[in-house]
């Protein structure tokens, strides 16, 4: 469920330069800062050259006037200012004047003299130059005072400018989004506005029909308001987005957006927490304040239970003042005294069992809208778009490849898509074909495949084993999952994995679920009873049979001794602290659960016993060929006797007759029916 267009960055529309700032045209790339270094080195260098002390020998002006008279003296400058002369003293005549000093003295000779009064050093040198015909440049200079305090203050006005700028910098943030010291408490919203260029539509977002068909009184609001105002109807407030993470909530406010051709305010519940305290609620004013300029607008909030959880339950040394004043805050703006006319607020999460109650009421966010996990339809429609930009072959089947994710979100078969695509891309194919697939499936469901890996000759027999324990006992239990596939090849952390076909329920009843924990001890049934000792590859079996237990026993009040009584809560506070039961109660959960998982393991290993023969068989092709199919276990044990509903759907099917095109392969003589192309559950056995 994912946007198939191809949004260029370029598109984005570009934010004009704050009148007056200093800043980069092109708001994607950062302000170069290293010019204002240069400047300051440029400054530090021209005081070095021209701000330097010259090697200068103070003479009197009895010793100047001889030096003048001798014709040792090149030029002369006169400081009318300081009443001061400095001369250069010719090349040949710098031993004389200078004596021991001479080699110091031999880049720069130069001597400086107090003058009386500078008509008097003025009619000195016109009288010598004029008697004795010596040619000696007379210079008189000012300006010497004004430069040297401009070398004195230059370094002083460089800081002030460099200062002026980062002032200017901290207040405006980069990209003007809000960065800098001084405007921490402004919005760090996104605005994506009618003139954005490429817009996301619910033509772009695959499945998700019910989700549609609720949000798009949404855009009928945003669109023609006056048809339901006119009837004494009001604008919804809020609208919020529930459902696992991947299933397209973020995409469908998009669509909404851009089908009611508004602006589109996006920031997600993070960006309203900050250390200072309250920048939160400020962030949150400037927000509403921006949305309520662009009315009509959508606001939507990602993951708003980063800030929406529930008030008071935080049972870490007191609340969050700052987050919690953030909430007041969100809640005032969002059903105040204010008015919010034309502002519509979309939120998403995957946690609304912790947001706040006064978050959900009616007034704020006047429905909720569920976007589940897509079923066989949704799937398909979701392949299509995510096929688009693949070369595929001519044997992928979209229905085949609907039918083979059960429980994937549209993130989950956008991924699969593109490891289809990398599979082959490693395999040196031109085209990607449906076996891609089927590995890419089972490489995102089981980890990456380990053929490498070094495993002994007893622990391949002793994985083979527990598989097959797992297979038989899905055979013959009733309301177990029926088995796809088992491989005792290493995937992930897995020795060995299996995939079965989930039913899609709406309840569970306890049979059910008393027969998946059966299945699940299969497993180290069958390595006590064939092996004669147990290993640790039952670790993810027992972990996720324990937690079942509990969950019957403690939520559902599935317990014999503790019938009908329900410990969760699903406001979602937690019972770290202080739990809703006695130690006693505690004591007898705790038996209840452990008499459960002793009575199924008993079972496990009684149909393990009963069919025994069968078992050794299926261990035996699974040590041979590392992998068995459903009709591995239909040839040793005879037709099941249970079909599921998905099992039904899936023998009908005329695309899943031979999906990966090789029934003529000898390698798998007894497997050429329809057993590979069953799809996978969700995780690995051992």
């Amino acid at each position: 469920m994912e946007n198939n267009n191809q949004n260029n960055q370029n598109n984005k529309p570009k934010r004009p330069l704050r009148p007056g700032g200093l800043g980069n045209t092109n708001p994607n790339q950062p302000s170069n800062v290293y010019w204002i270094y240069a400047i300051l080195s440029m400054g530090l260098i021209g005081m070095l050259f021209f701000g330097q002390n010259k090697a200068i020998k103070k003479v009197d002006w009895s010793d100047f006037q001889e030096y003048v008279s001798d014709n040792r003296i090149e030029s002369v400058v006169v400081f009318s200012n300081k009443e001061v002369a400095e001369a250069k003293v010719r090349s040949e005549s710098v031993n004389y004047v200078f004596g021991d000093e001479a080699a110091r003295f031999s880049s720069n000779p130069f001597i400086t003299v107090n003058i009386p009064s500078t008509q008097g050093a003025s009619e000195f040198l016109d009288t010598v130059k004029n008697e004795k015909g010596y040619d000696i440049k007379v210079r008189f200079d000012t300006s010497s005072e004004i430069w040297g305090m401009l070398l004195t203050f230059a370094p002083f006005l460089l800081i002030i400018v460099f200062w002026i700028w980062m002032m200017r910098r901290m207040q405006g943030g980069p990209g003007g989004g809000g960065g800098g010291i001084f405007s921490v408490g402004k919005s760090k919203a996104q605005l994506f506005d009618r003139d954005a260029g490429a817009k996301v539509t619910f033509k772009d977002v695959a499945g998700l029909s019910e989700a549609k068909e609720e949000v798009q009184e949404v855009v009928e609001f945003l669109k023609h308001p006056s048809s339901y105002t006119s009837l004494g109807g009001k604008i919804p407030k809020g609208a919020l987005l529930v459902g696992p993470p991947g299933t397209g909530k973020t995409l469908l406010a998009k669509a909404v957006a851009g089908e009611a051709n508004v602006p589109f305010f996006s920031i997600s519940g993070s960006d309203f927490v900050e250390m200072f305290v309250g920048v939160g609620a400020s962030r949150v004013r400037d927000l509403f304040r921006q949305a309520k300029e662009k009315s009509p607008c959508i606001v939507f909030i990602d993951e708003i239970d980063a800030v929406g959880r529930a008030r008071g339950k935080n049972a870490n040394f007191g609340s969050n003042d700052e987050r919690e004043n953030t909430l007041n805050q969100l809640l005032t703006e969002m059903d105040g005294f204010g008015s919010n006319s034309g502002v519509i607020i979309l939120a998403a999460t995957n946690r609304v069992d912790i947001l706040d109650k006064a978050l959900l009421r009616a007034g704020r966010f006047d429905r909720q809208i569920y976007v589940e996990l897509p079923d066989l339809n949704d799937r398909k429609e979701i392949f299509k778009v995510h096929l688009r930009p693949i070369k595929i072959d001519e044997s992928v089947d979209v229905e085949f490849l609907a039918r083979q994710t059960p429980g994937f979100s549209g993130a989950d078969i956008a991924n699969v898509c593109n490891e289809a695509a990398l599979i082959a891309a490693r395999n040196k194919k031109k085209f990607v074909e449906k076996e891609d697939f089927i590995s890419a499936v089972d490489r995102i469901v089981g980890g990456l495949e380990k053929k490498n890996k070094i495993i002994t000759q007893e622990e391949k027999k002793s994985i083979a084993i527990h598989e097959a324990g797992h297979a038989t006992l899905s055979w013959f239990l009733e309301h177990a999952n029926p088995l796809v596939k088992v491989t005792i090849v290493p995937r992930g952390k897995a020795l060995g994995a299996a995939w079965y076909l989930p039913e899609e329920r709406q309840i569970t009843t306890k049979d059910q679920m008393l027969d998946e924990i059966c299945a699940l001890l299969g497993g180290r049934a069958a390595e006590e009873l064939f092996i004669g000792k147990i290993s640790s590859g039952a670790m993810n079996d027992l972990e996720r049979v324990t937690k079942q237990a509990y969950g019957m026993i403690t939520y559902l009040g599935m317990s014999d001794k503790m019938p009908n009584l329900s410990y969760y809560d699903s406001s979602g506070q937690d019972y770290t602290f202080q739990k809703p039961f006695s130690e006693n109660t505690a004591e007898l959960i705790d038996a209840e659960v452990k008499a459960m998982i002793s009575e199924q393991y008993e079972r496990a290993k009684e149909m393990l016993r009963r069919h025994a023969e069968g078992h050794h068989k299926l261990a035996q092709i699974l040590l041979e060929k590392e992998m068995i199919y459903a009709e591995n276990l239909e040839h040793i044990f005879g037709k099941r006797q249970w079909i599921s509903r998905s099992q039904e759907i899936l023998q009908n099917a005329e695309s899943l007759k031979d999906p990966l095109g090789k029934s003529e392969n000898p390698a798998k003589d007894d497997s050429k029916d329809n057993s590979d192309n069953l799809p996978p559950s969700s995780a690995p056995s051992v």
